[in-house]
């Protein structure tokens, strides 16, 4: 059991895995829709092979985030012509129908997921970029890769 946990935590560990599965947590981490990034995370290392814990722990470092850039990703989404640019009034949120919410939720969720995913696919690509460069500078990860 022991040894299947070292191998657990070791899985991935060269400086590009690793830096693509950090950059992989940091953007997933801040999906707009509250829940989904665990999961997601969870799911993307197990069929990658990538480091479950590392790709957690960046989810978890940036979920704070996740809540303040909810409003910006639905107003990137919008910009791209995602939905209707009329705002949702309070007022009508209250006292209509639980249908009309939902669909209204709904349309800000796509837009917000898809301002998103503007954002998310280039910042993979520079994140993992960066951080491969950064952490072959740690001699113990450039060890991991020398070993591989």
């Amino acid at each position: 059991m022991r040894s299947k946990l070292i191998a657990w935590l070791r899985q991935g560990i060269s400086p590009r895995r690793l830096a693509l599965t950090l950059a992989l947590g940091l953007a997933i981490g801040c999906f707009p829709v509250m829940g989904i990034p665990t999961a997601l995370c969870a799911l993307i290392a197990v069929a990658f092979g990538l480091n479950l814990p590392a790709i957690q722990a960046a989810n978890y470092a940036v979920m704070p985030l996740q809540l303040a850039l909810i409003v910006p990703f639905v107003r990137l989404g919008r910009l791209f012509g995602f939905g209707s640019s009329s705002a949702i009034q309070a007022g009508a949120l209250l006292h209509g129908s639980p249908s009309i919410f939902l669909m209204q939720m709904g349309g800000l969720a796509a837009q917000a997921m898809l301002g998103w995913l503007v954002i998310a696919i280039p910042a993979v690509a520079l994140m993992t970029l960066t951080l491969t460069v950064l952490l072959r500078r740690i001699p113990a990860v450039a060890a991991a890769e020398s070993a591989n």
